[in-house]
């Protein structure tokens, strides 16, 4: 009897990279608490009225949820001053915009993105039957928006913003976004990721105000973030209707939890106390940015929860290497840097003391 023939995954999908998420590790008895600051969240639990809301629909989780997610998009264009039907729900914004590259590619269509930039933005392109097309950032670390125009061609379908950008968290300016924004054609999709908005404190631009003023934009943006809920999955996107009703269509039934949903009404009730924790974040960020200048090290105004290191390949294995042995753990970006995610005071200072020579000896 012959060997039975093995089914394999199309082409496309074997030849995908995998998405890379970052590194935990166990605590080790006698050592110090490992600091999980590689994968890219909130260092506080969520809040109190949070997580009374999903003890209380733990009592439910034999029901299916609301696979329009009525309620939350309810809250959310009362919260944002739009109509929920303007709005898409999905598990993550990176959820959501699978649902847009699903909506509005077709095979051989390109999408445009800054690079480096998400990494799940060639994965997902490619999955959609698209072309990946990335612009490299310039020296700053900023979007080259002048690039990015002129990378747009008759085929591209949509451009991707990270404002502001991950890994490197620089927000993109407020006029030099208003310049692309006229620049790009009507029939391509300006997708603007805002998954650290509440961190940039008005750096970079108003994009749900061009939202209103333009019909091709799409403002994506997620509770994984500055609410702390990563572990529920649940993102959303801002566009006109008619491309909500598209997103809504593309996505997978019942994607979203009852109990991401309800968790995301309750953040949104609770959202005062949110922002004084992100205040603390911002307020650590520009003391860990100030330190690590003067220690000498090149870091970008982040407008993130992270800070950004531009590293060479030998220096972030030296870099990785040093913050294992320190029980910290961090994200390095092969031939770019190192991204390392903002927590408490403490815990900043244990990033600090990696760093503290490091400018003479990396």
């Amino acid at each position: 009897m012959s060997a039975p023939t093995l089914l394999r995954p199309r082409a496309t999908v074997a030849a995908l990279p995998a998405y890379v998420a970052g590194r935990r590790a166990p605590a080790t008895a006698g050592l110090p608490l490992t600091a999980a600051l590689a994968a890219n969240e909130s260092h506080h639990p969520p809040l109190p009225a949070v997580l009374e809301v999903v003890r209380a629909q733990a009592a439910d989780l034999n029901r299916y949820p609301d696979p329009a997610s009525t309620q939350l998009r309810e809250r959310l264009g009362d919260h944002l001053g739009v109509g929920a039907d303007e709005i898409a729900v999905g598990p993550g914004s990176v959820g959501v915009l699978a649902q847009v590259l699903a909506a509005v590619c077709d095979a051989g269509d390109e999408v445009v993105f800054a690079w480096r930039s998400f990494e799940a933005y060639p994965i997902l392109t490619t999955l959609a039957g698209a072309v990946p097309v990335p612009v490299p950032l310039r020296d700053d670390e900023r979007h080259d928006l002048t690039a990015m125009a002129a990378a747009v061609t008759d085929r591209t379908r949509a451009v991707l913003l990270c404002s502001p950008n991950n890994p490197t968290g620089v927000a993109i300016g407020k006029g030099e976004f208003e310049r692309f924004l006229a620049a790009v054609p009507a029939h391509v999709l300006v997708v603007v990721d805002e998954a650290y908005l509440e961190y940039a404190h008005g750096q970079g631009p108003d994009a749900l105000a061009w939202h209103r003023r333009v019909g091709n934009l799409c403002v994506l943006r997620t509770f994984s973030k500055a609410h702390g809920l990563a572990g529920l999955r649940v993102g959303y996107a801002v566009t006109n209707p008619d491309l909500a009703e598209g997103l809504r269509r593309v996505g997978l039934p019942f994607a979203v939890s009852a109990l991401a949903q309800r968790a995301a009404v309750a953040s949104l009730d609770a959202v005062d106390q949110m922002r004084e924790r992100v205040a603390g974040t911002t307020a650590e960020r520009a003391r860990v940015t100030a330190v690590l200048r003067g220690a000498g090290w090149t870091v970008p105004d982040s407008a993130a929860n992270f800070v950004w290191l531009r590293t060479d390949d030998v220096r972030r294995a030296e870099l990785l290497a040093a913050f294992d042995a320190a029980g910290v753990l961090v994200r390095g970006y092969p031939g770019d840097g190192i991204r390392i995610t903002l927590a408490d005071p403490a815990t900043n200072d244990r990033v600090l003391d990696v760093l503290a020579a490091g400018a003479h000896r990396w």
